[in-house]
């Protein structure tokens, strides 16, 4: 999977605004006994239970402060993204949104338990979308005026105002029991009930966690009914995990996949996990923002600087200098989505990259390999996140071609986060995003987001012609509809957030997943990974299998 597809993939949600329902019976799945005996009859004793090399677990398994976002086992959701990108129903029959795109009801299913034997209800389902707005921790809910149970199959979301990309959001947030829920929900293993296809039953904390297949799904049963994952951050330390014979599957790294293990081979996963420079759109005049921190580049507040940046630089050597070939060129923050306008790829020239800067006065005069503009060198430094070896090797090939290239002096460091705060509204950053929802394009370059400490919109980009665009796709009566909004805002023909337009961004490479895995364990049609590598490779746990 090392070359991307370009072609946009589908991504279904019906123009009714109704999606397929689900089965409304239990009763076709293969029991948990059936299971086991066909993976006895294969003469595979593990046909039922899978280990695996993980990064971290996290603080918490409670969908209201932010877990579970890129989908997990554990819960369930109203609606979920499958391994084709599609929305599909999970706990919803069917949904409808008003002509005025305020109110969106959606009827459930009324055969789902928790796992606590209690029946899951649409008072359920309000009651975990009003609890994550009020925490207000990771989820915006900022739109949700309210959430009501109309009665126990039908939940009514009012909105304050239309968002289309609303349909993401439910798709991110997996339903708690409010008759258990409290302050303590999901900081033990016991305090974790959801109604997915596994269920947590152990949590050693900062060693493994253990999940168990939930007897109660009223989806299909899984093959695989125990996952041991194993708490592991270093990846050296799941290299030799893996080596071992100790782990089915781990993540591994570009470094490392190149590695060969006996019995296990590489699967590389396709993301919108991309890598690339926020270059600061506006002046150093002296301002500051309300915490104190300067606001503002000299050198790429320059348009063109910022376009050289983006046509300038070698996207394939990038990948085979520092990713040892484990990536795709990157184009945009959401290639190959469907919301994603294919006028934004842009082939690498030197020559057109070179005139651009050379129109905005930046000439080498002095013959040391570095252009200069009344005085001042082109150059700057590119941060990166300290302990990042993958942004360091992008930050250190951009560097070097930059120079080689175009005459750039451009200083890596990498730095802490905290330092990132302080420093990321007036210098270039290695950033990196990757969502399944085009909310991310508004928030990256929406004006009303510019400056905040958030990480989207650091270059205090502002474009009246974009926040229309964006407004406009936001106010879609549907996500079909929405598409050409967004379309726009990357690129009209003749401005855009793009890298043929304003390119307040220079995107450079998609990340591929990559994971060891034993052979013979097949781990289904993944989706196309968002930002993060360890969540979103289990989330279609169910859906694995060993091979007789």
């Amino acid at each position: 999977m090392k070359n991307r597809r370009k072609a946009a993939l589908v991504l279904l949600c019906a123009a009714a605004l109704t999606i397929t329902g689900c089965s409304g019976s239990s009763d076709s799945g293969t029991s948990l006994a059936q299971k086991e005996e066909a993976g006895k009859s294969a003469g595979n004793e593990a046909a039922s239970e899978v280990t695996i090399g993980f990064t971290s677990e996290g603080d918490s398994f409670d969908p209201c402060t932010g877990f579970g976002y890129t989908g997990s086992p554990l819960y369930s959701n109203l609606v979920k993204v499958n391994g084709e990108n599609q929305l599909e129903n999970d706990l919803a029959v069917a949904y409808t949104v008003s002509e005025d795109a305020l109110v969106w009801t959606f009827k459930i299913r009324d055969d789902v338990k928790f796992t606590n034997g209690e029946p899951l209800k649409a008072s359920d389902v309000a009651f975990t979308f009003n609890t994550t707005k009020e925490k207000a921790t990771y989820m915006d809910l900022t739109m949700l005026e309210s959430c009501t149970a109309v009665d126990d199959t039908t939940v009514e979301f009012k909105l304050s105002k239309p968002c289309v990309t609303f349909i993401y959001t439910i798709a991110q947030l997996g339903i708690v029991p409010e008759s258990v829920y409290s302050d303590q929900f999901g900081l033990e293993a016991d305090q974790v009930v959801g109604s997915g296809p596994y269920k947590l039953v152990q949590w050693d904390k900062g060693q493994q966690f253990i999940l168990e297949a939930n007897e109660e799904y009223y989806g299909e049963q899984p093959q695989i009914e125990r996952a041991i994952v194993l708490i592991q951050e270093e990846e050296d330390v799941r290299l030799v995990a893996a080596q071992a014979g100790e782990v089915d599957i781990a993540l591994t790294s570009a470094t490392l996949a190149t590695t060969e293990i006996e019995g296990m081979h590489v699967e590389e996963v396709e993301s919108v996990d991309n890598r690339g420079i926020t270059l600061p759109t506006v002046p150093d005049t002296g301002k500051v923002t309300e915490d104190g921190y300067k606001i503002g580049n000299n050198i790429t507040c320059d348009v063109n600087v910022r376009k050289a940046l983006s046509y300038g630089i070698d996207r394939e050597k990038i990948i085979t200098e520092a990713l040892n070939g484990y990536a795709a060129p990157a184009y945009s923050e959401c290639d190959g989505m469907p919301w994603w306008n294919e006028a934004c790829v842009i082939e690498t020239d030197i020559d057109y990259a070179v005139a651009l800067l050379e129109e905005s006065g930046w000439i080498d005069t002095d013959g040391d390999g570095i252009r200069e503009k009344n005085g001042e060198e082109l150059a700057f430094h590119l941060m990166y996140f300290a302990g990042d070896s993958m942004r360091q090797a992008v930050a250190m090939s951009v560097a070097n071609q930059a120079k080689e290239n175009m005459g750039f002096d451009i200083t890596v460091e990498g730095v802490s986060a905290d330092d990132t705060v302080k420093r990321m509204f007036s210098e270039p950053m290695i950033m990196g995003w990757g969502s399944d929802s085009p909310m991310t394009s508004y928030m990256l370059y929406h004006s009303s987001n510019a400056g905040k400490t958030d990480f989207y919109n650091p270059e205090f980009y502002t474009s009246e012609k974009t926040d229309a665009y964006l407004d406009a796709a936001m106010n879609s009566i549907s996500i079909e509809d929405s598409y050409e909004w967004w379309q726009k805002a990357q690129w009209d023909g003749e401005t855009g957030t793009s890298m043929k337009g304003e390119a307040p961004w220079a995107f450079y490479v998609n990340m591929t997943h990559l994971y060891f895995v034993k052979d013979g364990l097949d781990i289904g049609k993944q989706r196309i990974h968002a930002h993060g590598q360890a969540w979103p490779l289990i989330a279609n746990l169910a859906e694995w299998t060993w091979e007789a």
